[in-house]
């Protein structure tokens, strides 16, 4: 129990601090999750994943957070649960946007308590590479005489996706992106980081999965790592991600026959056996 002093000199007691998980709640509009387990059959595949299995709570502390790892580690399935428990449609789009072509998603939504902050956002967008032809095609219908739609269809894949990413960008919004370095050339992701920091600066928040090194690399993001045992941050330096594009740039030649010696090897008994 504490007590403090007026301005006029007069003692009462304080306001207990808001906060979530034991910690005094920061600008952010997801504070963090929270698992409930008991939620989640016992022969749930869920509970196979080494990275999430008996995880009880993730904390945010950035404005923009990464999850990493490596296919199958578990971050498309936690960031998917995230994004729904939040209230976006499964397969994409803002809140508003209500359809289904193929549920896909896991029960870990129903398991999943997301911590709100003390700030109410403005906006949010959940962008998802593998059912974006599908949210481009309901952005066409929505499409009215005071929202009209953006033609995404008619542009490029990577054209599309970074216009779509572009209009929904917004101060004071939450974004959660599953991978959306995947259509886009390494020039177009520059400009893909160039507005996400932007819009962090603005108040934003940002949850995204990436193999990208160039995305990996914005400033003052935290990573969070789905390899080697339950969720933990990582530095930009230690991710897969960052570390093979650098052996690859600078030991090319050497890695290539390294990798490419078996195949060379079967082309010559091949050769030898006709």
């Amino acid at each position: 129990m504490k007590w403090h002093r007026t301005m006029y000199g007069k003692l009462h007691l304080a306001e207990p601090a808001v906060c979530y998980g034991g910690n005094i709640l920061n600008h952010l509009f997801i504070q963090g999750i929270e698992i409930n387990w008991d939620k989640i059959e016992k022969n749930s595949y869920l509970r196979t994943i080494e990275a999430i299995n008996g995880l009880d709570r993730v904390s945010f502390n950035k404005s923009i957070t990464f999850f990493v790892g490596e296919n199958g580690s578990g971050k498309s399935t936690l960031l998917e649960a995230i994004a729904i428990a939040y209230g976006f449609n499964p397969e994409g789009g803002t809140k508003n946007y209500s359809f289904s072509t193929y549920d896909s998603h896991s029960d870990l939504c129903k398991a999943i308590r997301v911590g709100k902050g003390y700030r109410k956002a403005q906006w949010g967008y959940f962008l998802r590479a593998e059912s974006f032809y599908n949210v481009a095609t309901k952005e066409e219908e929505y499409a009215d005489l005071l929202h009209p739609s953006k033609k995404y269809h008619e542009k490029s894949h990577g054209e599309s996706f970074l216009a779509m990413a572009q209009s929904q960008l917004k101060p004071n919004g939450v974004y959660i992106f599953d991978e959306p370095e995947a259509a886009l050339s390494p020039q177009r992701q520059l400009t893909l980081l160039l507005e996400i920091y932007r819009c962090a600066k603005s108040g934003s928040q940002f949850i995204i999965v990436t193999h990208s090194p160039i995305l990996l690399g914005i400033p003052e993001a935290e990573i969070l790592t789905f390899d080697d045992g339950q969720i933990h941050t990582c530095a930009y330096e230690e991710t897969d991600s960052y570390q093979i594009t650098k052996m690859f740039i600078n030991s090319r030649e050497m890695l290539l026959d390294k990798l490419l010696e078996d195949v060379k090897q079967e082309n010559v008994l091949s050769s030898q056996k006709y």
